[in-house]
């Protein structure tokens, strides 16, 4: 088995890798666990110094790095280029508050001294999507290592060398060998590795289908999981929205990435008295998009990041207005080379159609109209899944009342949905359970310690 780095903007193959057998998978799994302990061992002061470092590595090569993820998933390399400083915030961020947050926690009992120690669960096992092929790996990697846990990365076949660069990076930082590997494996091998008992918790981010057969092996096997699957963010606009703002946050937080992310808003929910007007707006600019070269900083449309992906989404659109939708603008792939597919808009759908209940990896925005605030939420609560979610509005007691009555993981009022790593993100229904970032994120790989002195 190899894997294959292809540029999704002409198709050309950049790197060919050699995949592992089992034996290489055993070799890398006990050197990890010949690791495990040492690193747990080391003061947490010095962790944190290390992840400092970290976060200064991918500064000093954050040119590099953004190219190569423009190359290897498509993304604009203005895109390419905030992810990898983000990286950096995120490792600067637990190196600076690991301590803080992983101190022991005092609590009274009928002991002379009772607390709990917040302590390293083991080596976490990390599947992780091609879409954002930098951030989740950091975003799982930076409070897993501070708190003591040796970190194992599945990535997605199609960024191996992102997966690579990241192993270099914590290398070049002076983390200790084997406390961080890539593994260069086949998504079938990840069954193996989860039932190994030198694995000790897995975190996926990806799809339904991977998160639950994940989430069932590592219960098989009583290990801890955190799951971050799908969405289909509901985007509400109320009539007394400021629509200029609105707009103009539904086009970035759609067309993001190429629309590919689980936390772009998909379903674009306005109520009637505006739904024309924030419709025709939102076609406008929509089509002042500019598809072309990622690496061109004057574009502003990336292709998608396999042409398989493509096709898959334009038989979810296909079926959807076959049954009704309309076609506001584009909704066709675009025609030479690469995997371009026009940015698109679909208005009118409703229940009975694909694009409502199934979510649509790519650049292609839902309309789902509602006659009022209350159909609105009925219309975003009514999803499987519960990722995030925004609502549109003027009037900041109603948006907070709203905010608190959708049924998802985070809710951003006058503002897109986004990760920041000072606030917990996560989801619930099918968009996963379990929490990343801030203090909550740094908890769920370690064992919480009850203490009890007499």
């Amino acid at each position: 088995m190899s894997l294959r780095s292809i540029n999704p903007y002409d198709g050309t193959l950049l790197a060919t890798i050699e995949g592992w057998d089992a034996v290489k998978l055993n070799h890398a799994l006990q050197d990890t666990a010949d690791a495990r302990q040492a690193w747990a061992d080391t003061a947490i002061e010095k962790r944190c110094g290390l992840m400092q470092e970290v976060a200064r590595v991918i500064h000093a090569r954050r040119d590099e790095l953004a190219r190569l993820v423009s190359l290897e998933m498509g993304k604009l390399i203005g895109e390419a280029t905030a992810e990898v400083e983000k990286c950096a915030l995120v490792c600067e961020y637990y190196a600076e508050n690991g301590i803080a947050f992983l101190a022991d926690e005092s609590l009274a009992s009928d002991a002379g001294h009772s607390y709990v120690a917040y302590q390293p669960i083991g080596t976490v096992l990390a599947v992780m999507p091609w879409n954002f092929p930098l951030w989740q790996v950091f975003r799982f990697a930076a409070p897993a290592l501070v708190a003591g846990n040796t970190a194992l990365l599945k990535h997605a076949s199609n960024v191996p060398q992102c997966a690579l660069a990241i192993e270099e990076i914590f290398h070049q930082a002076g983390v200790p060998d084997n406390v961080f590997s890539s593994l260069m494996i086949s998504a079938s091998m990840v069954d193996l590795v989860i039932a190994d008992e030198r694995v000790h918790a897995v975190t996926l981010t990806g799809s339904e289908p991977a998160g639950s057969a994940v989430a069932a092996q590592a219960g098989k096997y009583l290990k801890k999981s955190v799951l971050e699957l799908g969405g289909s963010d509901a985007f509400i606009i109320l009539e007394d929205a400021d629509l200029d703002a609105a707009v103009q946050a539904a086009v970035i937080s759609r067309y993001l990435n190429c629309g590919q992310s689980c936390i772009a808003a998909k379903r674009f929910i306005p109520v009637a008295a505006i739904a024309d007007e924030f419709a025709e707006r939102f076609k406008q600019a929509v089509e002042a998009l500019v598809p072309g070269n990622p690496l061109d900083v004057s574009v502003s449309l990336a292709p998608m990041a396999r042409y398989d992906l493509r096709d898959e989404l334009h038989k979810q659109v296909l079926a959807s207005i076959h049954n009704g939708a309309t076609a506001l603008t584009g909704c066709m792939p675009e025609g030479g080379e690469g995997s371009f597919y026009q940015a698109s808009i679909l208005d009118y759908v409703k229940p009975d159609m694909r694009a409502y209940d199934e979510e649509l990896f790519g650049p292609v925005a839902i309309i789902i109209r509602a006659s009022d605030e209350q159909d609105a939420l009925r219309i975003a609560n009514g999803s499987r899944f519960g990722l995030g979610g925004s609502v549109w509005t003027e009037d900041l007691d109603r948006g907070e009342k709203v905010a608190r009555a959708m049924q998802c993981g985070c809710v951003f009022v006058n503002g897109l949905v986004k990760s920041d790593p000072r606030l917990p993100f996560g989801g619930i229904k099918a968009s996963g359970y379990g929490r990343e970032l801030s203090h909550h994120g740094i908890r769920e790989f370690v064992n919480a310690k009850t203490v009890w002195i007499r």
